[in-house]
């Protein structure tokens, strides 16, 4: 392991000098008005699912799920509003509609966009899932353009794509026990997939793209557990940094293409760890106490959150108010945790104006 964290540290610091000429080149932000996206497309996983999964197949339509919003389960992986509802109230938009429910919608509510995105899904085929993956999600994208029956191209010139990767293929890629010698060439063949997955979202039209860096994987609760939700795994995080340098290679070389800048890196990493360790007073940042700690968690370790027994009895605890836990199970952050992130990026989030 330490052999593969020197490999990924010297690896890093070759593309630093590189980096930072392409993003000077192509990051600036001119002094145009520009204008708020008016829909948004989603792609991804349980960070931006907001209920296309059949109720029967996910955890996410079961309580104590939706609790805080909008008070029952709704298909979103945490308490209340999630990634993509944060980025549609910047945006001014309501949320987009699960694209599962396209046809019990009105016209009116498929104007703000459509949502592709599936819990527990990645760029390949994960944990032998039969969810379709963002590949299949962009064909089921493409058909809806195709029917001509809901957007025309000059809708997608005022519109923005979201695209979440939140580490199921490398969830996948250790369930499958390979060696963690080949983990360095996977992360580049993931990120090679999403290129080609980023480019085939603008080929059909999309005015703007917004990917989501890799959040610290080492800092799940999934992962701080052994250390009594103390402390981050740092050598999760290194391979983390890894794909965030390759994914910040391929976007500068995709803005380098397109110009004006299309692609935007929305930074969660970052976003994650600022929060994590608030020291002090940010702005519209909450403070967790225990920010490793998640509030919904199984009694256990064969146990989650939502599973009851035959009778019906709980197998999992919940904390008194979600509000003051970041992270609402052992994989995915609360609603306050979400909003607080989307704080940190108040920022960053000015590069998707078109």
């Amino acid at each position: 392991m330490e052999s593969l964290k020197l490999f990924i540290s010297l690896f890093l610091v070759s593309f630093s000098s590189w980096l930072i000429g392409v993003e000077s080149d192509h990051f600036q932000h001119n002094n145009m008005k520009r204008m708020r996206p008016n829909r948004l497309f989603v792609f991804g996983d349980s960070y931006a699912d907001t209920g296309n999964i059949r109720k029967s197949l996910a955890d996410s339509w079961k309580m104590p799920y939706g609790v805080s919003f909008p008070g029952k389960p709704s298909g979103r992986f945490s308490d209340g509003r999630i990634a993509t509802d944060f980025l549609a109230r910047y945006l001014r938009i309501k949320s987009p509609i699960p694209y599962t429910w396209k046809n019990y919608a009105g016209k009116e509510r498929l104007l703000y966009g459509m949502n592709y995105a599936y819990g527990g899904t990645g760029v390949f085929k994960t944990f032998n899932n039969p969810l379709p993956n963002m590949t299949t999600q962009i064909d089921y994208f493409q058909k809806v353009l195709a029917s001509g029956n809901i957007y025309s191209p000059s809708d997608l010139h005022t519109s923005l794509a979201l695209v979440s990767n939140a580490g199921n293929d490398y969830g996948t890629f250790i369930l499958q026990k390979r060696p963690m010698t080949e983990f360095p060439g996977f992360i580049k063949k993931v990120v090679d997939q999403t290129e080609v997955n980023l480019r085939r979202i603008h080929k059909l039209g999309v005015k703007k793209i917004a990917i989501a860096s890799l959040q610290p994987l080492g800092c799940l609760p999934s992962k701080t557990t052994s250390s009594s939700f103390k402390h981050c795994n740092a050598s999760d995080n290194a391979l983390v940094k890894l794909h965030n340098t390759l994914l910040r290679r391929t976007v500068a070389k995709l803005n380098h293409e397109t110009k004006p800048s299309t692609f935007v890196i929305l930074d969660l990493y970052k976003a994650f760890l600022t929060v994590l360790k608030n020291k002090r007073a940010e702005p519209g940042v909450t403070r967790f106490v225990n920010p490793l700690k998640p509030c919904c968690v199984g009694i256990t370790s064969n146990d989650s959150c939502s599973n009851v027994d035959k009778k019906g009895e709980k197998k999992y605890t919940i904390c008194k108010d979600p509000k003051t836990s970041f992270f609402w199970d052992v994989f995915h952050p609360t609603e306050e945790g979400w909003r607080s992130v989307y704080s940190v990026l108040r920022e960053n989030l000015k590069a998707v104006l078109i």
